[in-house]
């Protein structure tokens, strides 16, 4: 592990050369730095115009100069913003400098953030906003991160997390300290009859972790059918450029394919696959494998066939959408299927496009951009939850290891946002009891 006593540089904005390059540095020697690298250290949070020089008086560049005092600064400590022109040689020749001070270095990948959570600065829910709020490609995806990296969501969970502590310190209140006037003779009831409401909002925020994961991680759309019915046709139609190689040799398609797409603001994943059918070829057999997988894993299948083939399967899979191609072709019944689209016209590739959206909706409708959107969100709130009901459901156990079952519940919670404060329960104890007065 890398001390973090070390003050730590980096470039934060993007990759040079651009217009414009950002270079950060955090730690204890940042005023060192800024006093040696343009003569002062500026007043806090006021952007200063300076040429920024080497220890030997070389001119580096001439650019904004920003400090912030700790703790009011991302990370928490002292950091300094420095903003120069964002040519290669530039931002090199500042980072040869910055590594010849003493007791600095290199930042590792996500040290910054690292040290805003060490400090207090951000909370893991939060951290992990902002990294999916820099990897946002899609509206929706924007939405989520930045409600969860603002702390919207962050504040449901501290909600929570007060509820037990409290509930937790009127359990023990009453186990430790029966005699004490200043605490009810049963808070039981009370407790409880909260913990079963705590127990339906926590259910119903998890039925939400499906819409969460598919905003972040894209709505998986599956081409599938037989070789020949237009699947990678359709993909490039789809994404409007060519993704897949397209051929009159069936079997072409010997892997799965993906391209992302971006439909009303949502991330689609969609995957083209090997024609399924009966095979001896070992490449084009593993192919179909890879297939069936994808298609297990699929969100939403499209099943696509020929309608100039007579040998269709007639038969589609569960939950599929029925897509018939080559409608341009003459004398074609499309009746068995959802929709007829063709690619050498376009006609019905609008319809399929609302079509995805439709069912993605139908998975996707939150009241809140407040919701989780991790597995480690969903494993984390299971166990909160397992523990809460053992506390309300199995009342035979006792007094005592009920409220050890709320402790469980609150430590699984708390790991949701990485804030486990043991020290909050007994502040609530002798603060709302005033014990031992």
């Amino acid at each position: 592990m890398l001390p973090t006593t070390d003050t730590i540089f980096a470039l934060s904005s993007g990759a040079v050369p651009a217009g414009l390059a950002v270079v950060r540095v955090s730690g204890s020697e940042v005023q060192d730095v800024l006093r040696a690298l343009v003569g002062e250290v500026p007043e806090p949070r006021q952007a200063v115009l300076r040429s920024i020089r080497t220890r030997n008086d070389l001119v580096i560049d001439t650019g904004l100069v920003l400090f912030f005092h700790a703790p009011h600064s991302f990370t928490g400590e002292d950091v300094a913003e420095l903003h120069l022109h964002g040519g290669r040689a530039v931002v090199d020749a500042l980072q040869r400098e910055l590594a010849c001070f003493p007791n600095l270095r290199a930042a590792a990948p996500g040290e910054f953030s690292r040290r805003a959570f060490e400090n207090g600065k951000l909370d893991l829910i939060e951290v992990e906003g902002l990294a999916d709020l820099i990897a946002a490609e899609t509206e929706m995806q924007r939405r989520l991160a930045v409600e969860q990296s603002s702390g919207g969501l962050s504040t449901v969970y501290y909600g929570w997390a007060n509820r037990l502590t409290r509930a937790r310190a009127l359990i023990e209140a009453e186990l430790d300290f029966p005699d004490e006037e200043d605490v009810p003779g049963s808070v039981s009831d009370q407790v409880w009859a909260d913990m079963v409401k705590l127990v339906d909002e926590i259910d119903i925020h998890l039925q939400q972790i499906e819409a969460g994961e598919i905003i972040r991680d894209g709505f998986k759309v599956v081409i599938a059918g037989k070789p020949n019915a237009g699947k990678s046709s359709l993909m490039n139609a789809l994404a409007k450029r060519d993704v897949a190689i397209v051929t009159d040799i069936a079997g072409t398609t010997r892997d799965v394919l993906q391209v992302d797409l971006n439909l009303d603001g949502y991330l689609v994943k969609l995957y083209d696959t090997a024609g399924l059918r009966d095979t001896e070829e070992v490449v084009e057999r593993e192919g179909i494998r890879r297939a069936e997988c994808i298609i297990a894993e699929a969100d939403l299948l499209i099943y696509l066939e020929d309608l100039s083939d007579g040998d269709t399967v007639g038969v589609f899979p569960d939950g599929a959408v029925r897509v018939g191609s080559k409608s341009d072709l003459p004398n074609l019944s499309s009746a068995n299927y959802d929709l007829a689209i063709s690619i050498t016209n376009g006609a019905g590739l609008v319809e399929l496009r609302a079509l995805i959206v439709e069912r993605l909706r139908m998975k996707v409708h939150p009241q809140s951009m407040a919701i989780p959107s991790r597995a480690r969100h969903r494993d984390s709130l299971l166990e909160t939850l397992r523990a809460l009901r053992v506390s309300l459901y199995e009342p035979e156990r006792g007094l005592d290891l009920r409220a050890e079952d709320l402790r469980v519940a609150s430590d699984a919670l708390g790991r949701v946002t990485g804030r486990v404060d043991v020290e909050n329960l007994l502040d609530v104890i002798f603060g709302e009891f005033c014990i031992g007065k």
